[in-house]
């Protein structure tokens, strides 16, 4: 199965720039397809310095939908915006006064990852961060969604007026571009170990991320690079550093002995309800996807009440299933459903979650080609925009328009 790769670099223009995030983009593009992926093939999406959040969502969202393996190579600067204190990935026209506006919420990379099958997904970042951002991450470490692999480093402001150089990325490309792709842990240590001969200090300042949720441990701290073996064997992939964790002490394992008729068998492990609805999607069984995640959500319902966190968690599957089905209005309903419940809650109509339920309720509307229905689903919208504006201008004028040109059709 072919994979997908989106080489993402962004930085801001100007005097707010802290990185020359862009600089990496043609080592990088230097680099085969398939050696960038891990696939026989792969499809390649590049984004340099682009302007508007949500270019960048479209092109995040359709490679988060494609099947098969997901590599995420992320060059950039985060930045907190003043009023919810959420970190952004600056793009071009961000300053710190405009980051809620004109930056990409690092939580939407969450959103559109937390659907792929475990394991299928790698972002590889290289982030530089100004002082209050980095202060932040101390206490709230970067995540990348459930099932991702997540490496790279963070690194904090460099000098005043100066630009620094994406080196853990560059070293990443310029491995590749000998044609090899060593597994991703070691990727990671020998791009530290190559990164922190031009920059020596980035050993003991970086925050360094190695989060693989396929393991039984993660980490995300600042560590020092293993040194990989300097002459390898031909032929001979090492294996990754350990990361240093406590090991926990192995008891010997019995000695099998006959089977008796009255020892039941071993339970089967419990199935990835993710991973079965992943797999239906990928092979067009939308329907059984749908009935999946609506067991799990009545399940969710049983065991945790009415608007409990489990249970929205599967209503938003259901709106993204929905959409992946091509069913705009049904997509539309649910994520209406999931605004309300979340205000219901009690959460602020600037919460992330709340945000992102009715602007996706707002897209899915527009692409709704019945007309009576989507005039059905105006008003509720409309009302809704009222309370949670967005972070997009004019977005319940536009609401307000449409639904005043589907309310002339009658």
């Amino acid at each position: 199965m072919p994979g997908t790769v989106l080489l993402l670099a962004a930085s801001p223009t100007g005097k707010s720039c802290l990185v020359d995030a862009a600089s990496v983009l043609p080592i990088l593009a230097a680099v085969a397809p398939d050696v960038l992926s891990g696939t026989d093939t792969a499809n390649v999406v590049e984004l340099a310095d682009p302007l508007e959040p949500q270019a960048v969502l479209t092109r995040l969202r359709a490679a988060a939908t494609a099947p098969g393996p997901l590599t995420v190579f992320l060059t950039g600067q985060l930045q907190l915006d003043r009023r919810q204190r959420l970190p952004h990935l600056a793009l071009a026209r961000t300053t710190p006064a405009t980051v809620r506006y004109t930056g990409f919420p690092w939580h939407w990379i969450r959103e559109e990852l937390r659907l792929r099958t475990p394991g299928s997904t790698t972002v590889l970042v290289d982030l530089h961060t100004d002082a209050e951002t980095w202060q932040h991450l101390a206490t709230q470490p970067l995540t990348v969604g459930p099932g991702a692999l997540l490496y790279g480093r963070v690194a904090p402001p460099p000098p005043r007026r100066a630009v620094a150089s994406p080196t853990y990325m560059k070293s990443v490309a310029t491995i590749l571009r000998s044609g090899h792709r060593p597994p991703i842990a070691y990727l990671h240590q020998q791009a530290l170990t190559r990164s922190s001969g031009e920059d020596p200090e980035a050993a003991r300042r970086d925050i360094v991320l190695a989060i693989d949720p396929t393991q039984p441990t993660r980490s995300a701290q600042p560590t020092h690079p293993a040194q990989p073996p300097m002459h390898p064997v031909p032929g001979f992939q090492p294996a990754p550093p350990p990361v240093p964790v406590p090991v926990p002490v192995s008891l010997p394992a019995p000695v099998p002995g006959p089977a008796s008729p009255m020892t039941p068998p071993p339970p089967s492990p419990p199935s990835d309800p993710h991973a079965e609805i992943t797999a239906a999607v990928e092979s067009g069984r939308h329907a059984e996807a749908a009935e999946l995640a609506g067991r799990q959500e009545q399940e969710a319902l049983r065991a945790h009440g009415p608007g409990a966190d489990e249970v929205v968690h599967w209503m938003e599957v259901r709106a993204d299933l929905a959409m992946f089905a091509g069913d705009a209005e049904l997509s539309c309903r649910i994520w209406l459903a999931v605004a309300d419940v979340r205000l219901a809650a009690g959460q602020e109509p600037g919460a992330p979650g709340v945000e992102a339920a009715v602007d996706r309720a707002h897209h899915q509307w527009g692409r709704i080609d019945d007309s009576a229905r989507a005039r059905e689903l105006g008003p509720a919208l409309a009302d809704l925009r009222l309370r949670v504006p967005g972070r997009r201008q004019g977005a319940l004028d536009d609401v307000q328009r449409n639904l005043s040109r589907l309310q002339a059709q009658v």
